[in-house]
């Protein structure tokens, strides 16, 4: 009789709220550490059971793991487990650099990342020197930046934005996170005496076509031959190659 009252008990307990709720906890957690990428509370969803609380779950694990060696972190949309930030300077020494990026290259970036949607005739004007092809192809390789669309405009140049990996690479939730005009300048990477009417652009990395981009048509190369030079004029430098 004893046995039996002890059976009903825990099967009780199995199907209380609590149990169900650290079920769910513990299905995450698994999920979130065999993932390579990082996932959203949508993905998440679609493997708990019907009805669980995704929302209040993540913040749980969020807290939970804080304080510890791994945290869990907004990326790109998604979640993620990363190892503390205090802690980077532990796995410095197996960091392997996979590629170095010219000056050209980093500028590039940095326009595509605050002024996109932009075509090359944009960077360039930007610039103020003609940008290679090559510079783009090695940010495109990297996985960094992608071909939009092409604006409406002569020639049909092809437009670009950063991605994800972009995103993930450099622990940012979403470009919104880019450092604006105050930050800059507390980094030293601002004259503190810019010109009144000098603005940080807020970038927005929407996946939506902007009312003056057509999309890609399949088998686009990104071909911008047939592109008209905005830019007459601009002086032509050789840039070092980027290094992969």
């Amino acid at each position: 009789m004893a046995k039996s009252q002890a059976a009903v008990t825990i099967a009780v307990d199995n199907d209380s709220p609590d149990h169900q709720v650290a079920q769910n906890l513990r299905m995450v957690e698994a999920m979130l550490f065999a993932a390579a990428e990082p996932l959203t509370p949508e993905e998440i969803a679609a493997r708990l059971p019907e009805g669980a609380d995704i929302e209040a779950l993540l913040e749980t694990l969020t807290r939970d793991y804080a304080p510890r060696g791994v945290n869990l972190v907004l990326v790109a949309g998604g979640y993620m487990f990363r190892t503390a930030a205090d802690l980077s300077f532990l796995l410095s020494r197996d960091a392997v650099t996979q590629r170095r990026l010219s000056r050209a290259a980093l500028e590039t970036l940095a326009i595509i990342a605050y002024h996109q949607p932009v075509t090359r005739a944009d960077i360039e004007e930007i610039r103020g020197v003609a940008t290679s092809k090559g510079t783009l192809d090695v940010l495109m390789e990297a996985g960094w930046i992608r071909m939009r669309g092409r604006r409406r405009s002569p020639g049909r140049p092809v437009t670009y934005g950063t991605t994800d990996e972009f995103l993930s690479h450099f622990g940012l939730a979403s470009v919104g996170d880019l450092p604006g005009q105050e930050e800059l300048k507390a980094a030293g990477l601002l004259d503190s005496r810019v010109p009144t009417d000098f603005g940080v652009p807020v970038p927005s990395d929407g996946a939506d076509l902007r009312d003056d981009e057509d999309p890609l048509e399949d088998g686009d190369s990104g071909d911008d031959s047939g592109a008209v030079d905005l830019q007459p004029g601009l002086e032509t430098v050789d840039e070092p190659q980027d290094k992969a």
